[in-house]
């Protein structure tokens, strides 16, 4: 692959990816500045060589996977985020949000309105975390923080406002009630059924706190959740390169695209159906990128989308919406420290 085959297959997907159509000699003929006879020897070649392809006899080309391929490794070129680009991404951004859950949900979103495509996120859960700490804070009038600590780091808080205030004593009671029955526990473990039962067997104090025992089930399920949540399913359906068939199988199956996840916790990773056995949408791509809590990985946010996508573009939001994201999840941490000094 000399340069000028280079910046031709360079060409003709940066043309494909804005227009849709097959591109020809002379449309890129001022971008590689050489002539047209010229530009087809050199298509012809890259067709050779399994770059581009020709949909019909009379038609330009178009690029192939191994062409994508190509290009995201080695030929794309940044793209950074202008400011205003920048300002209304913020604006997009949640300035509240209830848990960490909800906030990379809501970025998720944001990020599929940006891009028309469908986003995916996946949390980095650690296998055998274990319960270390649940503590209940008073912070005002019926008003309580509920503090849940893992073995793995993993901090959650949530705010419980209750009917009436709590007593030192039914306090005291929660305390020790958390730590004979949870502590130790691995936060997969937790269910349902056992944390009704620890529900019931509060006795007379259980019209009090029960309450407590809900907002501690569901921060177990955001701690222990391994399931793929997707947005913007709506921008797959109306996607003209894909089947419609796929995209049914695969909303009815999303739960399998953990197997895609697993190994992008890291840094920047670009995915093409053709590369997983298995997943059901044909001529589709996936870029995936880690956010981060503490210096640990928290989870992968993607952009699930046809192989003619903007890359660059899309790259710089991904990677943008994830730093954010890292960045607005260390400011929660230094509001989590607060409470764990009060432990």
């Amino acid at each position: 692959m000399d340069d000028r085959k280079l910046r031709i297959l360079t060409a003709v997907i940066d043309e494909y990816i804005l227009t849709g159509e097959p591109v020809g000699s002379k449309t890129i003929m001022d971008r590689v500045k050489a002539s047209s006879a010229t530009i087809r020897n050199e298509m012809a070649e890259l067709e050779k060589q399994g770059y581009l392809e020709q949909p019909h006899t009379s038609a330009g080309r178009v690029p192939t996977y191994m062409g994508y391929r190509l290009y995201v490794d080695s030929l794309i070129k940044e793209n950074p985020l202008s400011q205003e680009e920048i300002e209304y991404i913020g604006s997009m951004l949640p300035d509240e949000y209830e848990s960490e859950a909800d906030l990379v949900n809501k970025a998720s979103l944001a990020l599929a309105e940006l891009t028309k495509c469908a986003t995916v996120v996946a949390n980095a859960t650690p296998k055998f975390s274990v319960i270390s700490k649940v503590e209940v804070i008073p912070t005002g009038k019926r008003m309580y923080v509920i503090l849940m600590i893992t073995s793995s780091g993993s901090i959650k808080n949530k705010v419980c406002r209750l009917r009436f205030d709590l007593t030192n004593e039914q306090l005291a009671f929660f305390a020790k009630y958390m730590q004979e029955n949870l502590e130790g526990v691995e936060v997969e473990s937790l269910s349902e059924s056992m944390l009704q039962n620890l529900e019931e067997a509060l006795g007379a104090y259980m019209v009090a706190l029960s309450p407590l025992v809900n907002e501690i089930m569901k921060m177990s399920r955001e701690i222990s959740s391994h399931e793929i949540s997707v947005n913007g399913e709506f921008n797959l359906l109306t996607c003209d390169d894909f089947d419609k068939t796929e995209i049914m199988t695969f909303l009815d199956h999303k739960k399998e695209l953990s197997e895609f996840l697993g190994s992008s916790f890291g840094d920047l990773k670009v995915m093409f159906s053709n590369e997983a056995n298995g997943f059901v949408i044909s001529n589709s791509s996936l870029i995936t990128s880690s956010f981060s809590k503490g210096g640990r990985k928290a989870g992968t946010l993607g952009v699930l989308g046809p192989m003619r996508i903007d890359y660059a573009k899309y790259i710089s939001y991904l990677e943008y919406f994830t730093g954010r994201i890292t960045q607005m999840l260390s400011e929660n941490d230094d509001d989590e420290e607060y409470f764990k000094e009060k432990i």
